[in-house]
């Protein structure tokens, strides 16, 4: 048994002790959608049926009925097919629970700190016919088998209400870190909460760590070549600076003043309706804040700028979420046609406001072009190598977790936070050779 498969099955044996001793309290977080059985042989199904469970992360769609729009188009050519939707308020570690389980539906969204060399041990290859023309073909392959098409193209800015901004007076983009803090101070001057962090909901604080630190070091293999250093964090180091910003928000005002609390959703109409200026977040929320109802004239985004150097500006172009087929399904081809209607044909790309996946096309939405206007430098991020997933997991650090991103924020020593962090490191790569 590999060590994943291990640590996963211990984690989900902890968690069936946990709700077996405290059944009255083990409940599903708020905000969860009740989980389908998943696909099962031995399930009954009606007659000529064939029942599709599809694990997302997009608990917004499923309540709202965007994805059930979804599955009656993909019924329509499809009459067999009965889509099913189980998601799980906190996909990241729910699904690996799921994995341990094989509770994994039929179609489900590939972790993103499991190695590439265990994906065969969860999901099925896909068509190489499926990637014709699609961008990151190879971001979900090991030894040239691929698992998992990307749902979408992102790249990282700052998404902000243009009113808020004509409120406090503001009437240049700020392009340089010195420029957007004085923003900061005149939007909060105006009544207006500079930005929300979402620092409560967990995940978002990603983006002030793995999605931030390559674009200031302008080297897409950024985090990847932390396998050749035992003290990868530095507070002169791009992890330092980026978590500097971070505290230097916070110590102002500038930002949330509830940091323990999930208000993710209120925090989108908060900023459709002004009240907040910005997030720090890909070009995918921007139609999530429109459909929390701005409009999409009132909604700008252009890129951070995270030092003084305002003529250029390293980004980071990155793949979203992808999408797979369980190993353990008993309905494959089915799954693998809902993948290629659900990323090609659906709707989700452009809808969620993404970055077309297949090359041969544009995007159309208005704030991205804006976002073009500053003439970013794009970095195509890489995939995370094996070694750098293996040494995140010997040293026990959730990447993409976005929970010891809040950790080194919290920290009263950042210095002294960065060497624990390194020590553990270290450890690690004594046991891992890269």
């Amino acid at each position: 048994m590999s060590r994943l498969r291990w640590k996963l099955v211990i984690t989900a044996m902890t968690i069936l002790i946990l709700c077996t001793g405290l059944a009255a309290g083990c409940k599903p977080e708020e905000g969860a959608v009740s989980e389908p059985s998943p696909s099962n042989p031995d399930q009954p199904q009606a007659e000529g049926k064939q029942t599709l469970v599809v694990l997302t992360n997009r608990v917004d769609l499923v309540e709202n009925g965007v994805f059930q729009k979804y599955a009656d188009q993909f019924q329509k050519s499809h009459p067999e097919a009965v889509v099913e939707f189980d998601a799980p308020a906190n996909y990241t570690s729910d699904v690996l629970v799921r994995l341990s389980t094989r509770t994994m539906g039929d179609v489900l969204l590939l972790p993103n700190n499991i190695t590439n060399e265990e994906l065969a041990n969860y999901f099925e290859p896909l068509d190489a016919e499926m990637f014709e023309g699609m961008r990151f073909a190879d971001y979900k392959a090991y030894n040239g088998v691929r698992y998992g098409l990307t749902t979408g193209i992102s790249t990282e800015g700052i998404v902000y209400n243009k009113k808020a901004f004509e409120k406090a007076g503001i009437t240049d983009i700020p392009t340089t870190l010195d420029e957007f803090y004085m923003a900061c101070q005149q939007l909060k001057q105006a009544g207006i909460l500079p930005i929300y962090l979402n620092y409560g909901a967990q995940w978002p604080m990603l983006e002030w760590g793995e999605n931030l630190v390559g674009s200031m070091a302008g080297d897409a293999g950024y985090l990847n070549n932390m396998v050749y250093t035992d003290a990868p964090w530095q507070l002169d180091n791009p992890w330092g600076k980026a978590i500097g910003i971070v505290k230097t928000l916070i110590g102002h005002g500038y930002t949330e003043k509830d940091l323990i609390s999930n208000n993710w959703e209120m925090s989108k109409s908060q900023i459709a309706g002004g009240q907040v200026a910005m997030y720090f977040l890909g070009n995918w929320v921007i139609k999530q804040v429109i459909d929390a109802g701005a409009d999409s004239s009132e909604i700008g985004f252009f890129p951070f700028p995270y030092d003084n150097k305002a003529d250029k500006r390293y980004v980071a172009l990155s793949p979203d979420w992808f999408v797979g087929v369980s190993k353990f399904s008993e309905n494959k081809e089915l799954a693998k046609e809902w993948i290629e209607f659900f990323v090609k044909e659906s709707g989700y790309v452009n809808d969620s406001g993404f970055l077309p996946v297949e090359q041969t096309k544009t995007s159309e939405l208005p704030q991205l072009k804006q976002f073009q206007t500053f003439n970013p430098i794009y970095l195509e991020r890489q995939s995370p190598s094996d070694n750098f997933l293996k040494l995140g997991d010997k040293a026990q650090i959730a990447f993409w977790s976005g929970d010891y991103i809040q950790e080194f924020i919290a920290a009263a020593d950042l210095k002294q936070a960065f060497r624990s962090y390194n020590e553990k490191w270290a450890e690690a790569r004594k046991l891992i050779a890269p």
